[in-house]
């Protein structure tokens, strides 16, 4: 039986439509953000922004913990904290250094457990955020400490009631056999800061893609549900004759802007003239590389994340700051 050759053409044409289709369509993702800053204020471009990306959590750091001696204390802590200056899902979070929980012994983690969770309460209710359902911990756990951190995990998720997820370094995918698998459900992938701004020249310290892609080879057999955080964060590595460093958060090109200095590399620039920004004092000679994230290598990024990651997951970007948000227009982070 010969096929109409009208019909015949129709059946291309949808086939090839279906394959372009499917071969052309992007996956979508939740947008949420982190806010990391001690004092606790939302600009009309940081609300618009929410709201035209739909952000319905966004991750709240209210305090730091670190050692001063031998005691873990709270450090940073967030002022002026209002849950209800925007209409979105909070998730108190906490950032632990590593070596608060180097030599701890059992009775010390489950008292530093009660007082985290403790003061999570507190700076909640305080700030009017009556319901949380989930509290996060960022620490990056090293092989020496996982045994105390997981205890810790553990034991934060039995006397808050609350769902607990933590973040999760390059590192802590690729060697995850040695530095272990925490007890959750949940976790939030932390692809930035991928080297040493102190070490260095060339490369982005912030996101050097080649190298995430190394450290992620596997990431398709982590057992745990992943979303991603993603940085939109900049800053300037500041160098003086001595060869010591200085980092500045949330420092862009546009702060150099009638600056005395000239470029002298892609993003590297030389002091010419004395002068002060953002209350550091600059000499002629220091040097300023400044580092951001290009919305290309936004993009790039989550094409190789998609690939790895075959279930849904949302992206979480670092961090809610008007500073940062004018540098990319909203459709390239949605």
């Amino acid at each position: 039986m010969k096929i109409p050759l009208v019909l015949f053409k129709f059946f291309c044409i949808l086939l090839i439509s279906c394959f372009l289709g499917s071969c052309g369509q992007q996956r979508t993702h939740d947008i949420d953000f982190y806010y990391w800053r001690s004092n606790f204020k939302i600009t009309p471009t940081e609300q618009k922004a929410v709201e035209d990306l739909k952000v319905k959590n966004i991750y709240i750091r209210l305090f730091d913990v670190d050692k001063k001696g031998n005691q873990a204390l709270p450090v940073g802590t967030i002022h002026h904290f209002d849950a209800t200056q925007l209409s979105v899902k909070y998730i108190p979070t906490v950032f632990i250094t590593n070596r608060t929980f180097v030599e701890m012994n059992r009775e010390e983690v489950l008292k530093l457990t009660q007082n985290v969770n403790s003061l999570v309460n507190s700076i909640s209710k305080s700030g009017q955020l009556d319901f949380f359902s989930e509290i996060q911990i960022d620490c990056d756990w090293t092989q020496s400490t996982r045994q105390n951190y997981f205890l810790f995990l553990e034991e934060l998720k039995k006397i808050s009631g609350k769902n607990i997820s933590a973040t999760l370094r390059l590192h802590q995918v690729k060697f995850r056999q040695k530095e272990g698998i925490p007890p959750l459900d949940k976790m939030v992938l932390m692809c930035y800061a991928t080297e040493n701004p102190h070490d260095v020249k060339e490369k982005n310290s912030i996101l050097d893609l080649e190298l995430a892609k190394d450290y992620l080879q596997d990431l398709d057999q982590y057992p745990i549900q992943l979303d991603v955080a993603l940085p939109i964060y900049s800053w300037a590595i500041i160098t003086n004759h001595l060869g010591k460093i200085k980092l500045v958060n949330s420092f862009t090109i546009e702060d150099l802007e009638g600056q005395p200095v000239k470029e002298v590399g892609k993003g590297l620039y030389e002091v010419e003239e004395d002068f002060f920004i953002q209350n550091i004092y600059l000499s002629k000679g220091f040097k300023i590389k400044v580092e951001n994230i290009s919305s290309e290598l936004l993009k790039q990024t989550i094409s190789f994340l998609d690939q790895k990651i075959k279930k849904d997951y949302s992206i979480v970007y670092y961090h809610l700051d008007e500073k940062l948000l004018k540098n990319y227009h909203l459709n390239i982070l949605q």
